[in-house]
């Protein structure tokens, strides 16, 4: 099985695949095409849950699909993406949270979306034996304040980035994710960290990359301009979906070899 210890030996020798999943089904498909890592993203918000953005989905809907995701995996690394709210107010609700999503459901690691204030929280985790992947960059929780917009586009941004980078891998985290920022500045960062950079719309020199799956294999509606369609499932559920619809209509299911009688019932009515 895939360990914190070999994504970070992977780290400058070669790419790590990260994608997210929400289901075993998916999942399973997701680790036999050979993807590293799984998260267990709160972009299932969005992405599966109907809702406009990340914000509502609750501890309680993470751990239901990591525990999904951590059953139909054998060797990814399955980690679990820590919702809106569920860290940072409390130290002590916080690593419950997280303890939840290691002990109860299967997960291996969690992922924060980062600032100053889970430096600390970073630390405690790792000395409990929780893993942390930390989160910087766009941060999705913070739309609000943020938007969807590139961040760390100005020197000073920039360079506050680079010095949470260095301080989260110092409190212990073992990877860090970094979203839609400047190419040259996720270089920089990779470049100054000794743990793995995952890179999102953020360049080709991180020491990975992860997508939302329902970009990539084509499912979502739309996508953001940093991601990659690199099938069309949308189109073939569409087509499938209504040759069933037509094939009922018609008649044409089910047919005989889709069912057995039995003539011992022939006179029941």
């Amino acid at each position: 099985m895939t360990t914190v210890r070999d994504l970070q030996a992977m780290a400058g020798d070669e790419q790590i695949t990260m994608l997210t999943a929400y289901d075993a089904v998916t999942a399973a498909l997701v680790e036999d095409a050979g993807v590293d890592v799984v998260l267990v993203g709160d972009s299932m918000g969005n992405a599966v849950l109907g809702h406009e953005d990340t914000l509502p989905v609750t501890v309680d809907e993470m751990a239901s699909r990591v525990g999904a995701v951590a059953r139909g995996t054998d060797d990814a690394l399955v980690v679990a993406d820590m919702p809106f709210l569920s860290v940072g107010a409390d130290e002590a609700e916080s690593v419950k949270n997280c303890g939840r999503m290691l002990k109860e459901e299967g997960a291996n690691a969690v992922k924060l979306e980062s600032g100053p204030h889970t430096v600390e929280l970073t630390e405690r985790l790792a000395d409990l034996g929780i893993p942390v992947m930390a989160h910087l960059g766009l941060t999705p929780q913070s739309v609000n304040q943020t938007g969807y917009t590139q961040q760390a586009t100005g020197r000073e941004e920039a360079k506050e980035i680079l010095d949470l980078a260095q301080a989260h891998e110092d409190a212990g985290a073992f990877a860090l994710v970094l979203e839609h920022v400047p190419a040259n500045l996720a270089a920089q960062v990779t470049e100054a960290l000794d743990i793995p950079t995952i890179g999102i719309g953020a360049g080709g020199d991180c020491d990975g990359q992860v997508l939302v799956f329902t970009d990539v294999v084509g499912l979502a509606e739309s996508s953001p301009p940093f991601a990659e369609q690199f099938g069309d499932v949308r189109s073939e559920v569409q087509s499938a979906v209504g040759d069933y619809v037509e094939a009922v209509e018609s008649g044409e299911f089910p047919g005989d070899d889709h069912a057995d009688s039995n003539a011992e019932l022939d006179d029941l009515y």
